[in-house]
């Protein structure tokens, strides 16, 4: 059996109960260290789980895959995801290649971002499409998820953007070599988010959202020191939230009452 199983945003006392049973009975257990990260390190959940974890990194969880699932067809073999399972497109093929090998699996589900946005006291069922915002180079400067942002402001819904994250990512000048050399981890803040996001409106004749729109700032949701900000975006490209991760949220222009008298409190 192939398990994919939430860990939640905090710490490692956020795994659900059944997660935690097929923890300790799994013949092996991965511990996926690329999309997300979780306030405490791989130590502190192997003490609370009491078993050893072996990191899954980018490489492992894409390229050599089939070599994990083709273990699980004779054993219980575990991948743990900070958040939700299904929050990343990859874990979404594991579960289907698993399926073309005949591996059985089973997903146990946790908080994510997704839905613990929500803490900023804006209403779930009023965000519209999420948007990922990526680093930029000196070379590439994409702006196309901004469109996204756009639309969801004109039909009056918040949007909640995932900021970059770079772990393991090799250097353009590894690519062309035998041997891989790494850029150092990176982790988006809401600073930089809105500066990039500052330079698009400023570039757009006519935008709809503008310099000093409403923007939410957030902080290790779901941690003990969670933070979470409201300024408008040009404000926000001077803010610290602290170490990562971070999110931003784009508020719809009219907001209900109760998420007005909700997001005051973190102004």
């Amino acid at each position: 059996m192939f398990y994919l199983i939430g860990l939640g945003l905090g710490d490692a006392k956020d795994i659900t109960v059944k997660g935690l049973e097929i923890i300790k009975k799994c013949d092996k257990v991965f511990l996926e260290a690329y999309t997300s990260i979780l306030t405490v390190g791989k130590d502190s959940l192997e003490e609370f789980y009491g078993r050893s974890l072996i990191l899954a990194d980018r490489e492992m969880c894409e390229s050599y895959i089939d070599d994990i699932l083709k273990e699980a067809q004779d054993k219980d073999i575990a991948l743990l995801v900070v958040g939700d399972p299904l929050g990343a497109t990859t874990h979404t093929d594991m579960l289907l290649r698993a399926k073309q090998m005949g591996v059985k699996s089973q997903i146990v589900h946790n908080a994510s971002i997704m839905n613990a946005v929500s803490c900023c006291g804006l209403q779930l069922y009023n965000f519209g499409e999420t948007v990922s915002i990526p680093y930029w180079t000196e070379t590439w400067k994409p702006d196309s998820f901004f469109e996204k942002i756009e639309n969801n402001f004109s039909r009056n819904l918040h949007t909640l953007c995932l900021l970059d994250i770079k772990v393991k990512e090799p250097t353009e000048e590894s690519l062309t070599k035998k041997v891989r050399q790494y850029m150092d981890p990176r982790f988006m803040s809401v600073k930089e988010a809105a500066v990039q996001l500052v330079q698009i409106i400023e570039n757009k004749s006519n935008p709809g959202i503008k310099k000093n729109s409403t923007a939410v700032g957030l902080s290790r949701v779901g941690s003990t020191d969670q933070r979470i900000a409201v300024k408008s975006l040009e404000e926000m490209q001077h803010l610290d939230l602290g170490p990562p991760l971070h999110s931003l949220v784009i508020p719809a222009p009219d907001l209900h009452p109760l998420e007005l008298d909700y997001l005051e409190q973190f102004r």
